[in-house]
């Protein structure tokens, strides 16, 4: 629970939530090595680097673009930014996830070349991970995934004139409608609350009313799963915004 009595709200400020991620060393066909390039539709992602060296590759309409990553540079980036990340020495990143950990809880879009995007079914035969599976197995589907990703992000790079990004920024809007009310709760519950209790807190401050400071809480708490086969590399991840 987030809620926090009747101003308040006891989750991540501003309803967001984190995750430690190690960027997967794996070499790829064009010899880097890293993650699985996609897209978020809906949520913006931050990234504080805390150790290593790497680089984050983003296309958006606007076209394509490396932004260094080394510790201590914080990056974001807003909704339709495909993005993927290059570890070039032990690349080690606190991930900062917009709408309660929507980003990895659904609100991602691998770049698969179109064949696999027709339909929910096509597209989650592909990139399903078990979390049941044996490790090498995990790892296995992880890689296979992520080199299948990156044929489809290789075409949209060399892509002349911006439809084949629009195509495919119109079949991740048709991947993910069958979900967009969880996705809306878990925002009514998360970053609109978060919203709500400020603005409560504001018109009882404005009264004179401070009745809400008795109500402070501290928290705190340790990764539920360590070593999560996610897009971009191994994540640890927290119960805060599930």
């Amino acid at each position: 629970m987030v809620s926090g009595g009747e101003s308040g709200f006891a989750g991540l400020p501003g309803g967001v939530a984190v995750s430690r991620l190690c960027v997967y060393d794996w070499p790829a066909a064009d010899g880097v090595r890293g993650g699985t390039p996609h897209l978020h539709l809906v949520c913006s992602e931050g990234y504080v680097v805390t150790g290593g060296r790497g680089a984050v590759q983003t296309l958006t309409a606007s076209g394509y673009q490396v932004t260094p990553l080394t510790p201590g540079t914080v990056a974001w980036f807003t909704p339709g930014t495909v993005h993927r990340l290059v570890n070039e020495d032990d690349l080690r990143i606190t991930v900062l996830m917009q709408n309660s950990g929507l980003p990895e809880a659904g609100d991602a879009v691998l770049t698969l070349p179109p064949r696999y995007l027709a339909d929910p079914e096509t597209y989650a035969s592909v990139t399903t991970v078990p979390a049941d599976a044996p490790e090498a197995e995990r790892e296995r589907i992880a890689r296979a995934r992520r080199d299948l990703a990156l044929e489809g992000y290789r075409a949209l790079r060399e892509a002349t004139g911006p439809e084949p990004l629009a195509a495919f920024h119109r079949a991740a809007a048709a991947l993910v409608r069958p979900r967009l009310a969880d996705w809306r709760a878990r925002w009514e519950r998360g970053a609109r609350a978060a919203a709500a209790a400020t603005g409560e807190q504001l018109d009882r401050l404005e009264r004179g009313d401070a009745g809400h400071l008795a109500d402070a809480v501290v928290q705190a708490e340790q990764p539920c799963e360590r070593g999560r086969f996610g897009m971009c590399g191994r994540l640890d991840v927290y119960r805060q915004g599930q």
